[in-house]
Protein backbone atom coordinates (compact mmCIF):
# COMPACT_ATOMS: atom_id res chain seq x y z
CA UNK A 1 0.00 0.00 0.00
CA UNK A 2 2.94 2.67 1.05
CA UNK A 3 4.39 1.55 -2.39
CA UNK A 4 1.34 2.04 -4.42
CA UNK A 5 0.83 5.52 -2.93
CA UNK A 6 4.11 6.52 -3.32
CA UNK A 7 4.74 5.41 -6.97
CA UNK A 8 0.96 7.29 -7.82
CA UNK A 9 2.67 10.29 -5.97
CA UNK A 10 5.64 10.26 -7.91
CA UNK A 11 3.74 10.19 -11.19
CA UNK A 12 1.05 13.15 -9.72
CA UNK A 13 4.18 15.53 -8.61
CA UNK A 14 5.93 14.33 -12.35
CA UNK A 15 3.09 15.57 -13.92
CA UNK A 16 2.74 18.64 -11.96
CA UNK A 17 6.47 19.66 -12.39
CA UNK A 18 5.99 19.12 -16.08
CA UNK A 19 2.75 21.37 -16.30
CA UNK A 20 4.47 24.81 -14.25
CA UNK A 21 7.94 24.23 -15.63
CA UNK A 22 6.08 24.60 -18.58
CA UNK A 23 4.97 27.73 -17.90
CA UNK A 24 7.76 28.76 -16.37
CA UNK A 25 10.10 28.44 -19.22
CA UNK A 26 7.69 30.03 -21.52
CA UNK A 27 7.15 33.12 -19.30
CA UNK A 28 11.40 33.82 -18.34
CA UNK A 29 13.11 31.79 -21.96
CA UNK A 30 10.01 32.33 -24.58
CA UNK A 31 10.63 35.48 -25.41
CA UNK A 32 14.51 35.57 -24.71
CA UNK A 33 15.00 33.07 -27.51
CA UNK A 34 11.89 34.93 -29.69
CA UNK A 35 14.78 38.24 -29.81
CA UNK A 36 17.16 35.78 -31.14
CA UNK A 37 15.04 34.62 -33.78
CA UNK A 38 14.44 38.36 -35.05
CA UNK A 39 17.96 39.59 -34.49
CA UNK A 40 19.30 36.82 -36.91
CA UNK A 41 16.66 36.55 -39.44
CA UNK A 42 15.27 38.69 -42.45
CA UNK A 43 12.41 37.98 -44.39
CA UNK A 44 12.13 34.89 -42.38
CA UNK A 45 15.64 33.10 -43.99
CA UNK A 46 18.52 33.52 -41.64
CA UNK A 47 20.95 36.05 -42.04
CA UNK A 48 23.44 38.42 -40.45
CA UNK A 49 22.97 41.43 -42.93
CA UNK A 50 20.55 43.63 -40.60
CA UNK A 51 23.37 42.77 -37.55
CA UNK A 52 25.81 44.22 -39.43
CA UNK A 53 24.29 47.13 -40.67
CA UNK A 54 23.07 47.97 -36.94
CA UNK A 55 26.13 47.33 -34.93
CA UNK A 56 28.18 49.23 -37.43
CA UNK A 57 26.46 52.31 -37.23
CA UNK A 58 28.14 55.52 -35.38
CA UNK A 59 24.81 55.90 -33.27
CA UNK A 60 25.08 52.29 -32.62
CA UNK A 61 28.95 52.61 -31.34
CA UNK A 62 28.69 55.98 -29.76
CA UNK A 63 25.41 54.75 -27.50
CA UNK A 64 27.48 51.28 -26.59
CA UNK A 65 30.62 53.15 -25.51
CA UNK A 66 28.42 56.10 -23.42
CA UNK A 67 26.58 52.74 -21.66
CA UNK A 68 30.06 51.24 -20.89
CA UNK A 69 31.35 54.30 -19.31
CA UNK A 70 27.86 55.46 -17.50
CA UNK A 71 27.75 52.06 -16.17
CA UNK A 72 31.00 51.43 -15.61
CA UNK A 73 32.16 54.69 -13.64
CA UNK A 74 28.67 54.21 -11.99
CA UNK A 75 29.58 51.26 -10.50
CA UNK A 76 32.54 52.87 -8.90
CA UNK A 77 30.48 54.89 -6.83
CA UNK A 78 28.43 52.64 -5.93
CA UNK A 79 31.38 50.76 -4.62
CA UNK A 80 32.93 53.63 -3.17
CA UNK A 81 30.04 54.15 -0.79
CA UNK A 82 28.34 51.06 -0.40
CA UNK A 83 31.48 48.71 0.92
CA UNK A 84 32.23 51.88 3.40
CA UNK A 85 28.88 51.64 4.99
CA UNK A 86 29.03 47.93 4.43
CA UNK A 87 32.56 47.67 6.44
CA UNK A 88 31.49 49.89 9.56
CA UNK A 89 27.69 48.48 9.67
CA UNK A 90 28.71 45.02 9.73
CA UNK A 91 31.99 45.20 11.05
CA UNK A 92 31.80 48.00 13.73
CA UNK A 93 30.22 48.93 17.05
CA UNK A 94 28.00 51.38 15.17
CA UNK A 95 25.04 52.88 16.88
CA UNK A 96 21.32 53.24 15.15
CA UNK A 97 22.45 50.50 12.54
CA UNK A 98 19.11 49.04 11.77
CA UNK A 99 18.23 53.27 10.84
CA UNK A 100 21.29 53.23 8.63
CA UNK A 101 20.13 49.90 6.61
CA UNK A 102 16.64 51.11 6.14
CA UNK A 103 17.98 55.07 5.01
CA UNK A 104 20.50 52.95 2.54
CA UNK A 105 17.50 50.69 1.29
CA UNK A 106 15.15 53.62 0.31
CA UNK A 107 17.01 54.62 -2.74
CA UNK A 108 16.94 51.10 -4.64
CA UNK A 109 13.05 51.16 -3.76
CA UNK A 110 12.80 55.03 -5.16
CA UNK A 111 12.12 54.40 -8.78
CA UNK A 112 15.58 56.13 -11.20
CA UNK A 113 13.13 58.50 -12.63
CA UNK A 114 12.24 59.94 -9.41
CA UNK A 115 15.73 59.83 -8.43
CA UNK A 116 17.15 61.82 -11.63
CA UNK A 117 14.18 64.63 -11.03
CA UNK A 118 14.96 65.10 -7.43
CA UNK A 119 18.24 65.87 -7.80
CA UNK A 120 17.41 68.12 -10.68
CA UNK A 121 15.31 70.41 -8.14
CA UNK A 122 18.95 70.81 -6.00
CA UNK A 123 21.21 71.96 -8.97
CA UNK A 124 20.82 74.07 -11.69
CA UNK A 125 19.75 78.07 -12.29
CA UNK A 126 15.88 77.38 -12.05
CA UNK A 127 16.19 74.88 -8.39
CA UNK A 128 13.62 76.25 -6.32
CA UNK A 129 15.43 74.84 -3.42
CA UNK A 130 18.66 77.34 -4.21
CA UNK A 131 16.08 80.14 -5.29
CA UNK A 132 14.51 80.25 -1.86
CA UNK A 133 18.24 79.89 -0.68
CA UNK A 134 19.97 82.93 -2.81
CA UNK A 135 21.99 80.46 -4.07
CA UNK A 136 21.02 79.98 -7.25
CA UNK A 137 23.41 79.92 -10.85
CA UNK A 138 22.43 83.01 -12.56
CA UNK A 139 19.86 82.21 -15.18
CA UNK A 140 21.06 80.82 -18.56
CA UNK A 141 23.85 78.29 -16.49
CA UNK A 142 24.17 75.24 -17.65
CA UNK A 143 22.20 72.21 -15.75
CA UNK A 144 25.49 70.44 -14.52
CA UNK A 145 23.52 67.07 -14.26
CA UNK A 146 23.02 66.99 -17.89
CA UNK A 147 26.01 65.76 -18.61
CA UNK A 148 27.57 62.21 -18.37
CA UNK A 149 29.17 62.66 -14.90
CA UNK A 150 25.80 63.70 -13.52
CA UNK A 151 24.82 60.18 -14.93
CA UNK A 152 27.69 58.35 -13.37
CA UNK A 153 26.72 60.31 -9.96
CA UNK A 154 23.15 59.11 -9.76
CA UNK A 155 23.96 55.46 -11.31
CA UNK A 156 26.20 55.00 -8.34
CA UNK A 157 23.62 56.82 -5.55
CA UNK A 158 20.96 54.65 -7.16
CA UNK A 159 22.60 51.50 -6.43
CA UNK A 160 24.74 51.47 -3.73
CA UNK A 161 22.54 49.79 -2.10
CA UNK A 162 22.85 46.36 -3.82
CA UNK A 163 26.75 46.70 -3.30
CA UNK A 164 25.58 47.28 0.66
CA UNK A 165 23.44 44.21 0.79
CA UNK A 166 25.56 41.91 -0.97
CA UNK A 167 28.84 42.29 0.61
CA UNK A 168 27.23 43.11 3.95
CA UNK A 169 25.50 39.52 3.85
CA UNK A 170 29.41 37.90 3.06
CA UNK A 171 30.76 40.01 6.46
CA UNK A 172 28.17 38.69 8.39
CA UNK A 173 29.52 35.17 7.57
CA UNK A 174 32.62 35.52 8.99
CA UNK A 175 33.40 33.98 11.88
CA UNK A 176 34.24 36.39 15.26
CA UNK A 177 36.78 33.58 15.83
CA UNK A 178 39.08 34.17 12.70
CA UNK A 179 39.63 37.93 13.79
CA UNK A 180 40.02 37.00 17.27
CA UNK A 181 43.30 34.79 15.95
CA UNK A 182 44.53 36.65 13.61
CA UNK A 183 44.76 39.70 16.45
CA UNK A 184 46.01 37.20 19.22
CA UNK A 185 48.68 36.17 16.13
CA UNK A 186 50.05 40.26 16.33
CA UNK A 187 48.22 41.47 13.49
CA UNK A 188 45.89 45.05 14.43
CA UNK A 189 43.75 47.85 12.44
CA UNK A 190 44.22 47.84 8.85
CA UNK A 191 46.00 44.79 8.55
CA UNK A 192 43.05 42.79 10.09
CA UNK A 193 40.99 43.90 7.29
CA UNK A 194 43.31 44.14 4.40
CA UNK A 195 44.87 40.25 5.21
CA UNK A 196 41.77 38.76 6.91
CA UNK A 197 38.64 40.56 5.96
CA UNK A 198 39.01 41.33 2.38
CA UNK A 199 39.62 37.98 0.82
CA UNK A 200 37.38 36.66 2.42
CA UNK A 201 34.69 38.88 1.30
CA UNK A 202 35.79 39.25 -2.26
CA UNK A 203 33.12 36.65 -3.48
CA UNK A 204 30.24 39.16 -1.93
CA UNK A 205 32.12 41.86 -3.44
CA UNK A 206 32.10 40.43 -7.06
CA UNK A 207 28.59 38.73 -6.83
CA UNK A 208 27.52 42.67 -6.30
CA UNK A 209 29.67 44.43 -8.61
CA UNK A 210 28.25 42.81 -11.15
CA UNK A 211 25.01 42.77 -10.38
CA UNK A 212 25.55 46.27 -10.20
CA UNK A 213 27.01 46.81 -13.45
CA UNK A 214 24.64 45.21 -15.37
CA UNK A 215 21.56 46.99 -13.39
CA UNK A 216 23.43 50.21 -14.32
CA UNK A 217 23.96 49.34 -17.86
CA UNK A 218 19.83 48.65 -18.50
CA UNK A 219 19.22 51.60 -16.59
CA UNK A 220 16.12 53.78 -18.23
CA UNK A 221 15.31 56.28 -16.06
CA UNK A 222 18.08 58.35 -14.74
CA UNK A 223 20.17 58.28 -18.46
CA UNK A 224 17.23 59.29 -20.16
CA UNK A 225 15.93 62.10 -18.04
CA UNK A 226 19.82 63.61 -17.70
CA UNK A 227 20.95 62.44 -21.02
CA UNK A 228 18.30 62.85 -23.52
CA UNK A 229 18.03 67.07 -22.59
CA UNK A 230 22.28 66.90 -23.30
CA UNK A 231 21.53 64.82 -26.65
CA UNK A 232 23.90 61.97 -24.68
CA UNK A 233 22.48 58.43 -25.83
CA UNK A 234 23.26 55.23 -24.37
CA UNK A 235 22.00 52.09 -25.69
CA UNK A 236 18.27 51.85 -23.42
CA UNK A 237 17.54 55.24 -24.94
CA UNK A 238 19.08 55.05 -28.16
CA UNK A 239 15.97 51.96 -28.30
CA UNK A 240 13.63 54.39 -26.71
CA UNK A 241 13.80 56.75 -29.20
CA UNK A 242 14.25 54.56 -31.82
CA UNK A 243 10.87 53.26 -30.64
CA UNK A 244 9.16 56.35 -29.96
CA UNK A 245 9.82 57.89 -33.55
CA UNK A 246 8.76 54.93 -35.82
CA UNK A 247 7.04 52.58 -33.55
CA UNK A 248 6.80 48.82 -34.34
CA UNK A 249 8.65 49.48 -38.24
CA UNK A 250 11.70 49.04 -36.58
CA UNK A 251 11.37 46.00 -34.12
CA UNK A 252 13.99 43.98 -36.06
CA UNK A 253 16.56 46.88 -35.39
CA UNK A 254 16.07 47.68 -32.02
CA UNK A 255 15.85 43.99 -31.57
CA UNK A 256 19.75 43.88 -32.65
CA UNK A 257 20.25 46.81 -30.42
CA UNK A 258 18.92 44.60 -27.42
CA UNK A 259 20.80 41.53 -28.11
CA UNK A 260 24.12 43.45 -28.21
CA UNK A 261 22.47 45.19 -24.56
CA UNK A 262 22.34 41.62 -23.35
CA UNK A 263 25.65 40.39 -24.15
CA UNK A 264 27.14 43.05 -22.38
CA UNK A 265 25.18 41.86 -19.54
CA UNK A 266 25.37 38.55 -19.96
CA UNK A 267 29.77 39.01 -20.44
CA UNK A 268 29.66 41.14 -16.76
CA UNK A 269 27.88 38.00 -15.20
CA UNK A 270 30.08 35.60 -16.53
CA UNK A 271 33.19 37.54 -14.85
CA UNK A 272 31.51 37.78 -11.86
CA UNK A 273 31.27 33.88 -11.98
CA UNK A 274 34.67 33.42 -13.18
CA UNK A 275 36.11 35.85 -10.13
CA UNK A 276 34.27 34.36 -7.79
CA UNK A 277 35.38 30.75 -8.93
CA UNK A 278 38.56 31.67 -8.78
CA UNK A 279 38.72 33.52 -5.17
CA UNK A 280 36.58 31.06 -3.57
CA UNK A 281 36.70 30.54 0.68
CA UNK A 282 34.68 28.26 2.59
CA UNK A 283 33.66 29.42 5.93
CA UNK A 284 31.66 27.48 7.77
CA UNK A 285 29.94 30.35 9.11
CA UNK A 286 29.95 31.64 13.08
CA UNK A 287 28.21 30.30 15.98
CA UNK A 288 29.04 33.50 17.79
CA UNK A 289 27.74 36.88 18.05
CA UNK A 290 28.49 39.06 14.73
CA UNK A 291 32.02 41.13 14.41
CA UNK A 292 31.25 44.46 16.86
CA UNK A 293 34.85 45.93 16.28
CA UNK A 294 35.53 49.30 18.68
CA UNK A 295 36.29 52.16 17.08
CA UNK A 296 36.58 53.58 20.17
CA UNK A 297 36.77 57.83 20.12
CA UNK A 298 36.38 57.44 16.20
CA UNK A 299 32.88 56.57 16.33
CA UNK A 300 31.01 59.50 16.62
CA UNK A 301 33.00 61.75 13.77
CA UNK A 302 32.70 58.22 11.97
CA UNK A 303 28.93 58.54 12.44
CA UNK A 304 28.17 62.14 11.55
CA UNK A 305 30.01 61.53 8.32
CA UNK A 306 27.99 58.08 8.01
CA UNK A 307 24.76 60.59 8.46
CA UNK A 308 25.77 63.56 6.52
CA UNK A 309 26.08 61.19 3.50
CA UNK A 310 22.47 60.09 4.10
CA UNK A 311 21.55 63.41 4.34
CA UNK A 312 23.33 64.46 0.91
CA UNK A 313 22.06 61.61 -1.16
CA UNK A 314 18.43 61.12 0.32
CA UNK A 315 17.15 64.08 2.50
CA UNK A 316 18.30 66.93 0.68
CA UNK A 317 16.91 65.63 -3.18
CA UNK A 318 13.56 65.32 -0.95
CA UNK A 319 13.93 68.34 0.19
CA UNK A 320 14.68 69.84 -3.57
CA UNK A 321 11.51 67.75 -4.75
CA UNK A 322 9.14 69.11 -1.82
CA UNK A 323 9.79 72.39 -2.78
CA UNK A 324 9.30 72.37 -6.31
CA UNK A 325 6.05 70.99 -5.85
CA UNK A 326 5.07 73.95 -3.53
CA UNK A 327 5.55 76.37 -6.10
CA UNK A 328 3.36 77.49 -8.74
CA UNK A 329 5.93 77.25 -11.80
CA UNK A 330 9.39 75.81 -11.81
CA UNK A 331 11.90 78.08 -11.04
CA UNK A 332 9.63 80.08 -8.43
CA UNK A 333 11.36 80.75 -5.37
CA UNK A 334 9.70 78.94 -2.43
CA UNK A 335 8.49 82.26 0.07
CA UNK A 336 5.00 82.33 1.85
CA UNK A 337 2.87 84.63 -0.91
CA UNK A 338 4.47 81.61 -3.27
CA UNK A 339 3.26 78.19 -1.67
CA UNK A 340 0.60 76.35 -3.34
CA UNK A 341 -0.46 73.09 -3.06
CA UNK A 342 -2.24 73.20 -6.77
CA UNK A 343 -0.01 71.19 -8.46
CA UNK A 344 -0.69 68.60 -5.99
CA UNK A 345 -4.79 68.82 -6.06
CA UNK A 346 -4.06 68.74 -9.76
CA UNK A 347 -2.07 65.68 -10.23
CA UNK A 348 -3.82 63.58 -7.72
CA UNK A 349 -7.43 64.49 -8.15
CA UNK A 350 -7.89 66.18 -11.39
CA UNK A 351 -5.79 64.35 -13.59
CA UNK A 352 -7.34 60.84 -14.27
CA UNK A 353 -4.00 59.46 -15.99
CA UNK A 354 -2.99 59.83 -12.23
CA UNK A 355 -5.88 57.69 -10.54
CA UNK A 356 -5.34 54.85 -13.48
CA UNK A 357 -1.51 54.49 -12.71
CA UNK A 358 -2.29 54.38 -9.71
CA UNK A 359 -4.15 51.20 -9.83
CA UNK A 360 -2.29 49.73 -12.66
CA UNK A 361 0.78 49.88 -10.52
CA UNK A 362 -0.66 48.45 -7.26
CA UNK A 363 -2.59 45.91 -9.44
CA UNK A 364 0.68 44.88 -11.71
CA UNK A 365 3.13 45.04 -8.93
CA UNK A 366 0.15 42.63 -6.22
CA UNK A 367 -0.76 40.35 -9.24
CA UNK A 368 3.01 39.66 -10.36
CA UNK A 369 3.86 38.97 -6.22
CA UNK A 370 1.27 36.48 -5.56
CA UNK A 371 1.20 34.62 -9.28
CA UNK A 372 4.74 34.30 -8.72
CA UNK A 373 4.37 32.72 -5.12
CA UNK A 374 1.82 30.68 -6.83
CA UNK A 375 3.98 29.54 -9.24
CA UNK A 376 7.37 29.21 -7.64
CA UNK A 377 6.87 27.67 -4.20
CA UNK A 378 5.70 24.50 -5.56
CA UNK A 379 8.25 24.71 -8.67
CA UNK A 380 11.01 24.73 -6.30
CA UNK A 381 9.91 22.29 -4.28
CA UNK A 382 8.90 19.73 -7.07
CA UNK A 383 12.30 20.23 -9.04
CA UNK A 384 14.29 19.71 -5.51
CA UNK A 385 11.93 16.54 -5.28
CA UNK A 386 12.13 15.25 -8.46
CA UNK A 387 15.52 16.43 -10.36
CA UNK A 388 15.38 16.80 -14.14
CA UNK A 389 17.21 17.29 -17.07
CA UNK A 390 14.98 20.27 -18.05
CA UNK A 391 14.61 21.41 -14.45
CA UNK A 392 18.32 22.01 -13.93
CA UNK A 393 18.44 23.85 -17.57
CA UNK A 394 16.01 26.27 -15.78
CA UNK A 395 17.64 26.59 -12.77
CA UNK A 396 20.32 28.00 -14.89
CA UNK A 397 18.90 29.70 -16.70
CA UNK A 398 16.24 31.37 -14.37
CA UNK A 399 18.04 34.25 -13.69
CA UNK A 400 18.40 35.47 -17.23
CA UNK A 401 15.21 37.84 -17.74
CA UNK A 402 16.69 39.27 -14.74
CA UNK A 403 20.63 39.99 -15.40
CA UNK A 404 19.42 40.99 -18.75
CA UNK A 405 18.39 44.91 -18.80
CA UNK A 406 14.80 45.60 -18.76
CA UNK A 407 14.54 47.33 -22.43
CA UNK A 408 15.97 44.25 -23.68
CA UNK A 409 12.92 42.11 -22.11
CA UNK A 410 10.44 44.71 -23.03
CA UNK A 411 11.44 44.21 -26.81
CA UNK A 412 11.31 40.56 -26.53
CA UNK A 413 7.72 40.51 -25.33
CA UNK A 414 6.66 43.17 -27.84
CA UNK A 415 8.54 40.79 -30.80
CA UNK A 416 6.49 37.67 -28.73
CA UNK A 417 3.07 38.71 -28.42
CA UNK A 418 2.83 41.34 -30.55
CA UNK A 419 0.78 38.21 -32.78
CA UNK A 420 -0.34 35.47 -31.27
CA UNK A 421 0.51 32.35 -32.61
CA UNK A 422 -2.67 31.32 -34.78
CA UNK A 423 -4.82 33.96 -34.19
CA UNK A 424 -4.84 37.41 -35.26
CA UNK A 425 -5.25 38.43 -31.39
CA UNK A 426 -2.14 40.73 -30.52
CA UNK A 427 -1.44 41.49 -26.57
CA UNK A 428 0.52 44.86 -27.45
CA UNK A 429 -0.88 47.88 -26.08
CA UNK A 430 -3.04 45.88 -23.54
CA UNK A 431 -1.71 45.89 -19.79
CA UNK A 432 -1.39 41.94 -19.93
CA UNK A 433 1.81 42.43 -22.08
CA UNK A 434 2.99 44.30 -19.11
CA UNK A 435 1.63 42.00 -16.54
CA UNK A 436 3.26 39.26 -18.32
CA UNK A 437 6.64 41.01 -18.77
CA UNK A 438 6.91 41.23 -14.74
CA UNK A 439 6.44 37.56 -14.04
CA UNK A 440 9.30 37.05 -16.36
CA UNK A 441 11.50 40.17 -14.87
CA UNK A 442 11.14 39.01 -11.37
CA UNK A 443 10.32 35.88 -11.35
CA UNK A 444 14.43 34.87 -10.26
CA UNK A 445 13.39 37.31 -7.21
CA UNK A 446 10.90 35.15 -5.91
CA UNK A 447 12.19 31.70 -6.96
CA UNK A 448 15.81 32.01 -5.65
CA UNK A 449 14.88 32.54 -1.88
CA UNK A 450 11.81 30.37 -1.67
CA UNK A 451 14.45 27.69 -3.63
CA UNK A 452 17.07 28.67 -0.86
CA UNK A 453 14.68 28.16 2.08
CA UNK A 454 13.01 24.69 0.85
CA UNK A 455 16.89 22.90 0.34
CA UNK A 456 17.01 23.44 3.92
CA UNK A 457 14.28 21.39 4.69
CA UNK A 458 14.27 17.52 6.11
CA UNK A 459 12.50 15.46 3.40
CA UNK A 460 11.66 13.08 6.35
CA UNK A 461 8.59 15.46 7.10
CA UNK A 462 7.01 14.89 3.68
CA UNK A 463 8.25 11.24 3.56
CA UNK A 464 6.13 10.94 6.39
CA UNK A 465 2.67 13.27 5.62
CA UNK A 466 2.80 10.89 2.25
CA UNK A 467 3.39 7.64 4.20
CA UNK A 468 0.01 8.32 5.79
CA UNK A 469 -1.76 9.42 2.78
CA UNK A 470 -1.41 12.54 2.50
CA UNK A 471 -2.20 14.29 -1.09
CA UNK A 472 0.05 16.63 -3.08
CA UNK A 473 -1.77 19.25 -2.16
CA UNK A 474 -2.31 18.51 1.26
CA UNK A 475 1.73 18.34 1.93
CA UNK A 476 2.16 21.62 -0.09
CA UNK A 477 -0.75 23.55 2.23
CA UNK A 478 0.34 22.05 5.45
CA UNK A 479 4.17 21.48 5.01
CA UNK A 480 5.85 23.15 2.55
CA UNK A 481 4.03 26.49 2.37
CA UNK A 482 4.29 27.15 6.11
CA UNK A 483 8.12 26.48 6.60
CA UNK A 484 8.93 28.19 3.19
CA UNK A 485 6.35 31.53 4.49
CA UNK A 486 9.37 34.10 5.50
CA UNK A 487 11.04 33.40 2.14
CA UNK A 488 8.11 33.75 0.35
CA UNK A 489 7.03 36.48 1.81
CA UNK A 490 10.54 38.74 1.27
CA UNK A 491 10.55 37.66 -2.35
CA UNK A 492 6.89 39.05 -2.70
CA UNK A 493 7.51 42.26 -0.57
CA UNK A 494 10.65 42.45 -2.78
CA UNK A 495 9.04 42.19 -6.17
CA UNK A 496 5.51 44.40 -4.80
CA UNK A 497 8.40 47.20 -3.57
CA UNK A 498 10.35 46.50 -7.09
CA UNK A 499 7.51 46.27 -9.43
CA UNK A 500 5.32 49.41 -8.09
CA UNK A 501 8.08 51.72 -9.38
CA UNK A 502 9.06 49.98 -12.29
CA UNK A 503 9.74 51.76 -15.47
CA UNK A 504 12.75 50.76 -17.60
CA UNK A 505 10.43 47.84 -19.00
CA UNK A 506 6.95 49.92 -19.10
CA UNK A 507 8.27 52.59 -20.80
CA UNK A 508 8.37 49.90 -24.25
CA UNK A 509 5.20 48.43 -23.50
CA UNK A 510 2.74 51.45 -22.00
CA UNK A 511 -0.31 52.28 -24.28
CA UNK A 512 -3.04 55.13 -23.38
CA UNK A 513 -4.77 53.75 -20.67
CA UNK A 514 -2.16 51.26 -19.20
CA UNK A 515 0.04 53.84 -17.47
CA UNK A 516 2.14 53.56 -14.65
CA UNK A 517 3.69 55.70 -12.14
CA UNK A 518 7.11 55.52 -13.64
CA UNK A 519 5.74 56.15 -17.20
CA UNK A 520 3.33 58.73 -15.94
CA UNK A 521 6.28 60.34 -13.95
CA UNK A 522 8.56 60.35 -16.93
CA UNK A 523 6.03 62.13 -19.23
CA UNK A 524 5.07 64.86 -17.05
CA UNK A 525 8.57 66.01 -16.83
CA UNK A 526 9.22 65.21 -20.37
CA UNK A 527 6.30 67.40 -21.24
CA UNK A 528 7.42 70.16 -19.28
CA UNK A 529 5.22 69.79 -16.52
CA UNK A 530 8.03 69.90 -13.88
CA UNK A 531 6.09 70.75 -10.82
CA UNK A 532 3.22 68.31 -11.07
CA UNK A 533 5.65 66.17 -11.67
CA UNK A 534 7.48 66.71 -8.87
CA UNK A 535 4.28 66.77 -6.72
CA UNK A 536 2.95 62.86 -7.68
CA UNK A 537 7.23 62.36 -7.03
CA UNK A 538 7.17 63.09 -3.41
CA UNK A 539 3.65 61.03 -3.28
CA UNK A 540 5.03 58.09 -4.94
CA UNK A 541 8.02 58.77 -2.05
CA UNK A 542 5.83 59.02 0.70
CA UNK A 543 3.84 55.99 -0.37
CA UNK A 544 6.88 54.00 -0.88
CA UNK A 545 8.68 54.61 2.58
CA UNK A 546 5.49 54.52 4.76
CA UNK A 547 5.10 50.87 3.12
CA UNK A 548 8.59 50.01 4.21
CA UNK A 549 8.03 51.57 7.78
CA UNK A 550 5.00 49.60 8.27
CA UNK A 551 7.48 46.35 7.28
CA UNK A 552 10.03 47.42 9.57
CA UNK A 553 7.98 48.01 12.44
CA UNK A 554 6.38 44.95 12.21
CA UNK A 555 9.73 43.10 11.90
CA UNK A 556 9.66 42.14 15.46
CA UNK A 557 6.20 40.54 15.00
CA UNK A 558 7.07 38.42 12.00
CA UNK A 559 9.16 35.28 11.58
CA UNK A 560 13.44 35.88 10.60
CA UNK A 561 14.09 36.56 7.25
CA UNK A 562 10.03 38.32 5.92
CA UNK A 563 11.78 41.63 5.85
CA UNK A 564 13.99 41.99 2.81
CA UNK A 565 17.15 44.69 3.50
CA UNK A 566 17.05 41.89 7.09
CA UNK A 567 18.14 39.08 5.76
Amino acid sequence: MLAHNTKGGSRSEGRLLSLILLIAITLTLAPVLRLFVEGVTEDDQFSLGLMRNVLTEDATRRALVHSLITAGFGTLVSVFIGATFAFLVALTDLRAKAALVFCLMIPMMIPPQITALSWTQIMGPSSVLLKTLGMAPPLGAPQPLYSPGGIILLLGVQHTSIIFLTLRAGLRAIPQETVEAARISGAKGLRVWWQIIVPLCLPSLAAGIAITFVTALGNFGIPAMLGIPAGYATLPTLIYQKLAGLGTSVLAEVAVLAMLIGCVAICGILAQRFFQSRHRVHLVGSTSRPLAIPLGRARLPIEVALWSIVAMILILPMLGLLATSLVPAYGVGLRLDTITLSSWHEALFRQPATSRAFINSFSLSMGAALVLVAICLPLAWLMERNPTRLGQVFDSLVDLPYALPGVVLAIAMILLLINLPFTDATLYGTIWIIFLAYLARFMAIMFRPVQASIRQLDPAMNEAAQSVGASLFQRLRSIILPLTAPSAAAGAILVFLTAFNELTVSALLWSSGTETLGVLIFNLDDSGETVMASALAMTIVMVVMALMGVIQLSARHLPKGVVPWQT
